[in-house]
């Protein structure tokens, strides 16, 4: 089988992540509301069912990482779309919490081999160094999954309901992203060389300077840099209405200004796509968390600058998914990189599945600023230790 370009990989990868974030991660948020309303479930258990994906997408997120490395991205993205297809069919169907419940276990582990991380671990297991303009090519693609899967889940609950829109979005996987992923992505005996050859690779083109305990202290850093933005990340994303109301802000308003994070995520992962490769992806990262650091504490500020809050959490926010694929290939280079972030994902993701329910602990317990000020700790915590990591890495 001739090799597809590196621009048809990234193409459909970039459908396909649409697609699975689109069928899953933004799922709750047009669908909790009707699926609470037809069930009667409380609003807390039907959002919940995301929290139990996170948490099944994290522990597996090792097991990932490994079979990409031995295997390849092929068949871990393929098996996604089967496990993403069954959750969706099975949660169609769903008249008991448990079995609910179960649907979101199997769609959990299907968010687990076919998110962000899957992809990023397949396009390093392909082109090695040279992946970094392809995992940026690629956040922008996800970074219009909400854009597109929003309004159409919407146009699928009007019209067919919620348990029709799950049973079109398992159709789509199995129709669409699984003759992509089977018949467009490369096996890994077509790879680059050094995805295809572990010793050349860990002799050429791995860092060597990063070795015993300063390699280790490295990764700990980054790995602790990762959680607390997920920690953030998915905290903001759950509650930010919330936080915007507090402001004085009414409901429609809130909504209207939140919409800002999604064209600020796109336009600053434009900005690194077109200068990026001019530096050290470890800028990337201290440009992310200090624009996030940034956002939430001119949020606490609150009105009139909540605007540009949020498109300074915004463009942090999005220029921090490419950092989260490109600074393990650079510190560590592409030998053993899938397994890499499969170790790195785990903790992300278990923290993303938590957070949401320790903010609104946080809420009900001291009020929207508490859980504001929470987040401007973590954030600027997370400044300081990412200045930390370049001090570690900055002779390489």
């Amino acid at each position: 089988m001739p090799k597809p370009s590196p621009r048809a990989v990234i193409t459909t990868l970039g459908i396909t992540q649409i697609l699975a974030w689109g069928s899953s991660f933004y799922l709750p948020a047009v669908l909790a509301k009707p699926i609470a309303a037809e069930t009667g479930w409380s609003l807390g258990w039907v959002v919940g069912g995301l929290s139990v994906g996170l948490l099944a997408a994290g522990l597996v997120a090792p097991k990932v990482g490994r079979t990409i490395d031995a295997k390849g991205g092929r068949p871990v993205l393929t098996a996604s779309s089967i496990l993403l297809g069954a959750g969706l069919g099975t949660l169609a169907f769903a008249h008991s919490l448990p079995v609910y419940m179960l649907a979101w276990l199997l769609m959990g582990v299907g968010m687990g081999t076919g998110l962000y991380d899957a992809a990023f671990a397949t396009l390093g297991r392909l082109y090695g160094k040279q992946a970094r303009s392809a995992i940026t090519s690629l956040t922008l693609w996800g970074g219009f999954a909400s854009t597109v899967c929003w309004p159409l889940s919407a146009y699928l609950v009007e019209h067919l309901g919620w348990r029709g829109a799950c049973a079109v979005y398992a159709a789509i996987q199995v129709f669409v992203s699984l003759p992509l992923h089977v018949f467009v992505l490369p096996g890994i005996h077509t790879s680059t060389p050094e995805a295809r050859s572990p010793k050349q690779t860990a002799t050429d083109t791995a860092a060597p300077e990063l070795t015993g305990d300063r390699r280790m202290r490295a990764f700990l850093l980054l790995a602790t840099v990762l959680t607390l933005g997920a920690i953030t990340a998915s905290m903001i994303a759950v509650h930010l209405l919330t936080f915007l109301q507090a402001r004085g802000l009414e409901l429609g308003a809130a909504v209207a200004l939140g919409a800002i994070v999604g064209p600020s995520q796109v336009g600053a992962r434009v900005v690194e796509m077109a200068f990026g490769r001019h530096y050290h992806p470890i800028w990337t990262m201290v440009a992310s968390v200090t624009l996030v650091a940034s956002g939430v504490i001119l949020l606490i500020i609150g009105f009139p600058i909540l605007a540009l809050a949020l498109a300074l959490y915004g463009a942090g926010n999005g220029i921090g998914s490419i950092a989260k694929g490109t600074l393990p290939l650079a510190l560590f280079g592409p030998y053993g990189y899938a397994s890499l972030m499969g170790k790195l994902a785990m903790p992300s993701l278990l923290a993303q599945a938590l957070s949401p329910s320790v903010g609104a602990i946080l809420i009900e317990w001291g009020g929207p600023d508490t859980a504001l000020g929470f987040l401007a700790g973590i954030a600027c915590l997370n400044i300081a230790l990412a200045c930390w990591l370049w001090l570690t890495v900055r002779d390489m």
